[in-house]
């Protein structure tokens, strides 16, 4: 196979060239634009230059051969041949990945939403360390976080959580975490020992902006209440909560976690445009017959795309029929080889279909 990526290193360094020049640096928005298109040609055209290289030395080890006499000269050239000829072949498998089209929003913050379901008082405890392993594996992947919205279940439980994740490449990180996560274990509150199931939910939704979705003022229903909960004095007085209703979907958002209405209005605006967002993509994704590792079900305990049975050890994610131990550790925000080796098959998928295509 022979790639001809000179467009992409061509682009590249006009980039480059581009961050340059001292005007760029007024324009936060075309800077985040560059920064984030070299970021993306950062490793293609890392292996491209090193695929380049090794057809070259492929070309000077077969010219040694045909040319040179001496024993010690023929024995490099024919090492030259092995080594450049794996290299090429294990480039060319790099770049068909690093080619693969890439997910439009995989570069996007996101708006990560964990829900208690199934399960009562044992569902809205796990809901909420389920929220703690990802703000720690979130951390460790040097995202930032906010906790936009938290509402309280059960006993130190949480009913929803809301979270905010920003840096480069959040969704790519976390867009396969959606979807039905069940969890099997002993309640504390369990006398008898026995096994509880529960399940939670988890949405991931890219972060959108206004140009992305056509949300207009007369399709909202916008409703200001006291807050409830926590907060002393100013939420008890004070009409700083807001639900909003978008009228053609009926998706409702609920905001009381910022001190005024206006900025409740604000990360109330803010999540309806990812949700309105996220159901127009997943409408255009059923109506083309898009593949996807995850996709948000109905919560029940027989929709679930992962199961954490603590019992055994063991976290068994479904999509992928794979296993993996040391729960304690997973909890405590160790996601990492899971979410690698969902990306992984990804990947696979998206190689087999092109291939196949290609076939066809």
């Amino acid at each position: 196979m022979k790639f001809d990526l000179d467009h992409l290193e061509n682009d590249f360094l006009a980039i480059e060239s581009a961050l340059g020049d001292p005007d760029v640096y007024g324009s936060p928005s075309k800077l985040k634009e560059l920064m984030q298109r070299k970021k993306s040609l950062e490793l293609p055209v890392e292996l491209y230059r090193s695929y380049k290289k090794y057809l070259e030395n492929l070309d000077e080890a077969k010219k040694m051969l045909s040319e040179e006499r001496d024993s010690e000269m023929l024995t490099f050239a024919k090492e030259e041949l092995t080594k450049a000829t794996a290299e090429i072949v294990r480039l060319e498998e790099e770049l068909k990945v690093a080619l693969l089209p890439k997910d439009k929003n995989d570069e996007k913050n996101i708006l990560f939403e964990i829900r208690a379901w199934a399960g009562g008082d044992e569902a809205s405890l796990f809901a909420r360390e389920l929220a703690n392993s990802y703000l720690l594996f979130a951390k460790e992947e040097g995202f930032n976080t906010e906790i936009l919205e938290e509402s309280e279940g059960g006993v130190w439980g949480i009913k929803e959580m809301i979270i905010k994740i920003t840096g480069f490449g959040a969704y790519s990180r976390f867009k396969y975490e959606g979807g039905t996560h069940r969890v099997q274990r002993i309640p504390e509150t369990e006398s008898k020992g026995r096994v509880h199931t529960s399940t939670i939910t988890v949405a991931v939704l890219p972060e959108v902006e206004e140009v992305d979705v056509d949300i207009k003022d007369e399709d909202l229903d916008i409703m200001t209440a006291r807050a409830s909960g926590a907060g002393g004095q100013h939420v008890n007085k004070t009409e700083s909560a807001i639900r909003i209703v978008h009228k053609p979907t009926g998706i409702a958002v609920e905001c009381q976690d910022q001190r005024s209405q206006l900025q409740n209005k604000m990360k109330a605006l803010e999540i309806l445009r990812a949700r309105v967002y996220a159901l127009e993509e997943s409408k255009r994704a059923a109506l083309i017959g898009e593949a996807r590792l995850s996709q948000v079900g109905t919560g029940d305990r027989s929709e679930k795309i992962r199961t954490y049975n603590f019992p055994q050890d063991r976290v068994t994610d479904h999509r992928i029929g794979a296993n993996f131990s040391n729960l304690p550790m997973i909890m405590m925000g160790r996601l990492a080889p899971i979410i690698d080796a969902l990306a992984t098959q990804d990947q696979v998928d998206q190689l087999s279909r092109i291939e196949g295509k290609n076939i066809d």
